[in-house]
């Protein structure tokens, strides 16, 4: 879920050809996530091989990248690791949650509601080991690079864009700017046409531009205070202090010389050290150990791994497939925008 500041923030939509050329840090997780939620059928069924595999994730994650692809984009996802111990309650908390989503989704599906029971489906999706080791073999038989985090993968994801490695951090959550991203890209894995749940309206989804220094001059915070925000609002590793809202916290923090200060002057309780939660986004874990290398697609075995194995349309396999080869060999030949591959 992350850190609820996004009303705090001023968001530029940016075009994916404002993007061309640029190396865009994906929160894999997180977009692993979006994909099992919105690509379902109609009564909230996720999509299945004929062994009954879940293939929602591999779907969203072969189609988006490539779209990403043929718009000069150059994708790198990056998959959490083990999570920071006080992380662990709040996963804990989203495993029942998710469980009573599937309940509700059974129970709408038995009584014939077939609008509840997509939405609650959504609210189901599950993630598993297995799900996302397949996704990096994907990518791998793609040529596009993931990286494995140490712990979370959006503050590995924040420090590569931090040391210039990649131009911005992609996810939906803003906890990217509190880990300390330059850059934070909103929505590019969700870019289109989207159904509102439950209504038959639609909305058109952009991909949104935060820029951390702008971000935190518009406020007149330092990053620091930002984190302090967070924590008095909620994080993955704590719960806010009721009644604090994004807005009352930023007035709050604006008082405030340090965090001891802030947590005082709250008047909330907390479950946890408000200083660990801190030391998390100051310093997360993460390791200058990775490679973000771009490679000829393994195109037979790519056919194989989503035709043969998950049952994928070859048609549409292959025309995705060609259309972001030519793509990468296109942007290879055009020096201005610099090599794809290597």
């Amino acid at each position: 879920m992350g850190v609820d500041l996004g009303v705090l923030f001023t968001k530029q939509e940016i075009s994916l050809e404002a993007l061309s050329g640029k190396k865009i840090a994906i929160d894999g997780n997180n977009a692993l996530y979006q994909f099992l939620a919105i690509i379902r059928q109609k009564d909230g069924t996720p999509l299945l091989d004929s062994k009954g595999r879940v293939t929602s994730h591999l779907s969203g994650l072969f189609y988006r990248t490539a779209r990403l692809v043929e718009a000069r984009v150059k994708p790198v996802y990056v998959f959490d690791g083990e999570p920071p111990v006080l992380k662990r309650k709040v996963l804990g908390e989203r495993r029942e949650i998710r469980e009573e989503a599937k309940e509700r989704w059974e129970q709408a599906l038995r009584e014939g509601d077939f609008a509840e029971a997509r939405t609650a489906a959504m609210a189901s999706s599950r993630l598993t080991k297995e799900m996302v080791e397949d996704s990096k073999r994907l990518l791998s038989l793609m040529g596009i690079p993931w990286v494995q985090a140490p712990q979370e993968g959006e503050a590995q994801a924040a420090f590569m864009c931090s040391q210039g490695s990649v131009w911005a951090s992609a996810s939906q959550d803003y906890d990217s700017l509190l880990l300390g991203a330059p850059r934070l890209i909103r929505n590019l894995t969700l870019t289109g046409r989207r159904k509102l749940p439950g209504r038959d309206d639609y909305i058109e989804i952009v991909p949104e531009l935060i820029e951390l220094d702008k971000a935190l001059a518009e406020l007149g915070i330092s990053r620091e205070q930002l984190v302090w925000m967070g924590i008095l609002v909620g994080t993955d590793f704590n719960k806010g202090v009721k009644g604090i809202g994004p807005k009352k916290a930023l007035k709050l923090v604006k008082e405030c010389k340090s965090l001891e200060e802030a947590v005082v002057k709250s008047g909330g309780e907390f479950e946890v050290d408000p200083s660990e939660v801190e030391a998390l986004f100051l310093n997360p874990k993460t390791t200058p150990d990775y490679a973000l290398e771009f490679k000829v697609p393994e195109k037979d075995a790519l056919m194989r791994f989503l035709v043969e194995e998950h049952d994928f349309s070859r048609e549409r396999v292959e025309s995705a497939v060609k259309s972001y080869i030519d793509a990468m060999e296109e942007t290879a030949q055009q020096s201005r925008l610099g090599e794809w591959f290597g």
